[in-house]
């Protein structure tokens, strides 16, 4: 069976992106059936509205709340119909673009991706991979300056996707030749 794969793009760079080009190698080198969901544009907030329409009970929402989520429903499906989550995430002031943030925002919803219980938090989306391809300009990854790699594991595990791998291309700025060919390798050592 074909594994369908969620591409998502949050560079707001379409030329000269790193991330971009990994994530069209990872995408490549897994196979599948592929959607794409470009963040380059941005997305919306959420704003009173949208969390209004969230916390009210599906049947007893007006148009107007429908509408509200409707761009959340349908991230959530893309999420839900995908075996694989493969992510560009460039480091933006040591943390994620402002896209990717909202994007977050409008998936993570309770009863939808993850359940509050008794010991805390639950993530409905089990099951899954996400390979992560980051790339910074001068932070190393996984040092204390990094609050991109570590944040995108949590929120990952936090809606049930705790099988995350991190590819960096990190320092960029630095040794821009070396981190490109080592992130490549480790997209190389992933398994098809």
């Amino acid at each position: 069976m074909t594994q369908t794969i969620l591409h998502i793009d949050a560079s707001a760079r379409v030329q000269g992106s790193v991330t971009r080009d990994l994530t069209s190698t990872i995408v490549e080198k897994l196979g599948g059936t592929v959607v794409l969901r470009d963040l380059k544009d941005g997305l919306p907030l959420i704003n009173e509205t949208w969390i209004n329409a969230n916390f009210t009970p599906a049947d007893a929402r007006t148009e107007l709340q429908k509408d509200a989520l409707s761009l959340s429903d349908t991230l959530i499906e893309e999420i839900k119909s995908a075996d694989v989550l493969v992510i560009g995430i460039p480091m933006y002031n040591f943390a994620v673009p402002a896209a990717f943030k909202a994007w977050i925002d409008l998936v993570c919803r309770a009863g939808q991706t993850f359940q509050h219980t008794e010991t805390g938090p639950k993530g409905l989306l089990e099951g899954k991979l996400a390979v992560i391809a980051v790339a910074t300009g001068g932070v190393p990854a996984g040092s204390d300056y990094d609050f991109t790699s570590n944040y995108l594991r949590h929120i990952m595990g936090f809606i049930g996707i705790t099988d995350v791998e991190i590819i960096a291309a990190d320092r960029i700025m630095a040794e821009s030749e070396t981190a490109i060919a080592n992130a490549k390798s480790k997209i190389e050592d992933l398994a098809a």
